[in-house]
């Protein structure tokens, strides 16, 4: 049993990164899929597709590289963890890394970045930064 799947997601797409996978395997769920649209709309990574594999599925995510070899994802961190949830208004949406990075947040019009959520005024849950 998996106490946090939001990190084992994360935590698998830093270590692809690091090791210059082409693309990681996650365990899939709605909202991990979810999540891995507001990276891809965000550029972070180069697509992501759910494989069937008559269990849950599985979540390719097909990371991002620049020319030069390097990851387009710097960092990312986990920021609201299942013992203590981080909550954030619409006027207190974060600003990640002066807004080189982004904000994504759980709010109750979708999993949304940062950028959306100011535009919609919406706050909600900071599930994490990325940058």
């Amino acid at each position: 049993m998996m106490t946090d799947p939001i990190a084992d997601m994360l935590t698998r797409i830093r270590n692809g990164c690091r090791a210059k996978k082409r693309s990681v395997d996650i365990p899939s769920s709605g909202f991990k899929k979810a999540i891995a649209g507001a990276l891809l709309r965000e550029k972070f990574i180069r697509d992501f597709k759910v494989v069937e594999d008559n269990k849950q599925g599985v979540l390719r995510v097909h990371l991002k590289y620049t020319k030069d070899g390097d990851s387009v994802i710097r960092g990312i961190k986990r920021i609201s963890k299942p013992g203590l949830r981080r909550y954030v208004g619409a006027n207190d949406i974060p600003r990640v890394r002066s807004n080189y990075g982004t904000a994504i947040l759980s709010t109750p019009r979708g999993v949304l970045t940062s950028k959306e959520s100011r535009r919609e005024k919406v706050g909600g849950e900071v599930v994490c930064h990325i940058w």
